[in-house]
């Protein structure tokens, strides 16, 4: 059965925009790698906000404006998006860390037989990774949920480590 692959928040933003980290910036080579290797599904995500952001929980939050609809911050990076495209796969816009709407639609591919198992990669680990795995881990409790440790980046190398710590506590495979 085959694995696919979840590119979680490749996007300007987090890798050398508004909340780019040199971590982030380090692993966009392997992640591009992991991805032109993959012969399974690929799905990617992208943290989706609009102006009103600063007026939201996680705004008051994190007051640092990212990811905006329709802003170069938001886009994937070049060359992910580029890849995104000859494979024609799809994207699906997140409002928050997690997405529901994501758990649901691989819910019903899994039921449908078209993969049987994940790997996640992507950033950052200790926010969207760490909460997109979860709630897959959730939603598909048989199948096997994977995050590939050297194709993520945490909001720190510290906060990666934790998170990887996190998510292996509830039996998501650490690559």
């Amino acid at each position: 059965m085959e694995t696919l692959l979840l590119v979680v928040d490749m996007q300007n933003d987090f890798i050398d925009g508004a909340l780019g980290t040199p971590e982030a910036q380090a692993v966009l080579p392997a992640v591009e790698a992991r991805i032109r290797a993959h012969r399974g599904p690929v799905i990617f995500t992208r943290d989706t906000h609009d102006a009103g952001y600063l007026n939201t929980q996680e705004g008051k939050r994190l007051p640092v404006p990212h990811c905006v609809a329709g802003t170069p911050g938001w886009e994937l990076a070049p060359a992910l998006e580029a890849l995104r495209q000859a494979r024609q796969a799809p994207c699906v816009d997140k409002p928050t860390f997690g997405s529901i709407e994501l758990a649901h639609r691989l819910r019903r591919a899994a039921d449908a037989g078209e993969f049987g198992a994940v790997e996640l990669v992507g950033v950052c680990t200790d926010i969207c990774v760490l909460s997109n795995a979860l709630l897959l881990k959730a939603a598909l409790p048989e199948i096997p949920i994977s995050v590939n440790a050297a194709c993520c980046a945490g909001v720190t190398p510290e906060s990666h480590a934790t998170a990887l710590r996190a998510m292996a506590a509830c039996q998501i495979d650490i690559l």
